[in-house]
């Protein structure tokens, strides 16, 4: 089933490893953006009408979002708060959702740690181009030593480890679930589990558990809530939809929060928002990249030509996961779009929510 929507999403709409490093210049941060205190519940917000945005069509998206399953969506402009509703039950179906609920980002959350990856090789902790044996050691993989020694955390950064995404557990991070299937940088797969062993290559490499320099280096500098919790063989965080878009803010301001950089490498920065190989243009440092000439999709080794989400400006950034958990940036327009909630359909990745999302969002915006 879910191949099927992905072949009818398609049908609607050298050296492959980048071995090298990205060289794109840094763009500047937008100028003017507002950025909520770092504790407390104040956030300071704007209308539609004053944005000269259409009021009839947010009815009409908020029915949409109403019907797929959504719990959470908020919309920011300039930072500050322009659309924000909240539907259904909390994860424990004991209240109304709300905007102190916490949901799950799914592997939006994967945007999270590739951060913290940038931040331990700005602090010297690591280097992306090391051999990823460097930091976990030889045997984290089934591979021979020869082929395990080929990948690199970049490599893990950009799904290009060339291990199997079809085995039967794609999340399973044991060395005998992680077998060849290509040289790594020759071959893109999203794959979680060699995703989900960064989090051990950042803990090893700066030597305290992932969490605590997760939330010394970045969730307490922006004023996130939440936390890392264990979901079958996967790390997944949860937070209000508030501080999802706290993140997105600071990914639109260039990782700055409020005049105070939270990554200085800018660069690093850059280069998570850019095309990371020449296979999945639409893929920088586990960010899905809009406007570019073709895209890939997870489980499928085809590339399909055209932007991933025709609806939406060619310049977005996403984070997304399962059960269609968005997180949406628009540096053109300042803006930051955030939806949390249950599966809209059956799709690993929402692909084609996004698109009918932003049909709509883009009636308001326009």
């Amino acid at each position: 089933m879910k191949k099927a929507v992905l072949f009818t999403l398609a049908a609607l709409m050298g050296f492959i490893g980048c071995q090298s490093k990205i060289t794109t210049e840094p763009a500047p941060a937008p100028a003017g953006l507002y950025f909520p205190p770092l504790t407390g519940p104040d956030w300071s917000s704007t209308t539609p009408e004053s944005l000269g945005w259409s009021v009839a069509a947010v009815e009409p998206l908020y029915a949409y979002l109403s019907q797929t399953n959504t719990r959470a969506f908020i919309v920011l402009k300039d930072g500050k708060i322009v659309l924000e509703k909240y539907f259904g039950q909390n994860l424990l179906n004991t209240a109304p959702f709300d905007r102190n609920s916490n949901w799950y980002w799914a592997s939006a959350g994967k945007t999270l740690t590739g951060f913290m990856v940038g931040k331990a090789q700005e602090e010297k902790y690591l280097s992306i181009d090391q051999k990823t044996t460097t930091y976990l050691g030889t045997g984290w993989t089934n591979l021979p030593p020869a082929k395990e020694a080929l990948i690199t955390v970049r490599h893990q950064l950009t799904m290009m480890t060339g291990l199997d995404d079809g085995v039967a557990n794609n999340d399973n991070t044991r060395p005998d679930n992680l077998v060849y299937k290509a040289d790594a940088g020759t071959r893109w797969a999203y794959h979680n589990a060699p995703y989900t062993l960064l989090q051990s290559v950042v803990s090893r490499a700066v030597s305290q558990s992932f969490d605590t320099y997760f939330n010394e280096k970045l969730k307490t500098k922006i004023g996130m809530d939440g936390q890392w919790q264990l979901s079958g063989d996967s790390r997944v965080y949860f937070s209000t939809a508030r501080s999802m878009a706290r993140f997105g803010l600071l990914m639109l301001n260039r990782a700055g929060w409020n005049g105070q950089p939270v990554l200085t490498d800018a660069a690093f920065a850059t280069a998570s928002l850019s095309g990371s190989q020449n296979l999945n243009l639409s893929y920088g440092y586990l960010w899905w990249l809009n406007g570019k000439p073709s895209y890939m999709v997870p489980t499928l080794q085809t590339i399909f030509s055209g932007s991933m989400t025709a609806s939406a400006p060619a310049d977005m950034v996403a984070g997304m996961g399962k059960n269609g958990q968005l997180l949406n940036i628009v540096p053109s327009k300042n803006i930051v779009v955030v939806r949390m909630g249950d599966a809209p359909d059956n799709g690993q990745v929402p692909f084609t929510y996004q698109t009918e999302i932003w049909k709509r969002l883009s009636l308001a915006i326009n």
